[in-house]
């Protein structure tokens, strides 16, 4: 009897606290394209000083990937991705620092002045959520699309 009580408390203990749910920021590339993302974030607060640009993850079509693993630090990200296959871009109007090489550049200030490039990449509102999936579709891009 001592058996079956102690099984069924541990059942209940193991229902009660269920193995936690993977947190991750990831993108999809929903296109048939093969494409290069660079991703931008910041802490909470904004500081300039704490934000960080990284890139490149290489996505084939209709690729999903985790770009960070591990609960969202932030509730705004910034994207910036390349279509290689048929040009053009995705991007938008908030502008951090990119480079053609692999790269994480910490700061947005001076991008130039530093040796980098400075680049648009749109915004992507999580809503403070701890798991969020981005993704790219060609309705989104700019630029031209070649035949």
């Amino acid at each position: 009897m001592r058996l079956l009580c102690l099984a069924f408390m541990v059942a209940i203990l193991w229902i009660a606290n269920p193995e936690p749910a993977a947190a991750d920021l990831k993108l999809c590339n929903n296109t048939d394209s093969n494409v290069g993302i660079a991703l931008g974030y910041g802490d909470v607060k904004g500081n300039a000083k704490n934000w960080r640009s990284e890139g490149w993850w290489n996505l084939g079509p209709k690729v999903c990937e985790t770009l960070l693993e591990g609960v969202l630090i932030a509730r705004y990200y910034y994207v910036h991705a390349v279509d290689y296959d048929r040009g053009g871009f995705w991007g938008g109007s908030a502008q951090l620092c990119t480079r053609n090489k692999l790269f994480t550049i910490e700061g947005i200030q001076k991008c130039i002045d530093r040796g980098f490039r400075k680049t648009g990449f749109f915004e992507v509102d999580t809503g403070e959520e701890q798991d969020w999936t981005i993704s790219l579709t060609n309705a989104q891009k700019e630029g031209t699309t070649k035949q």
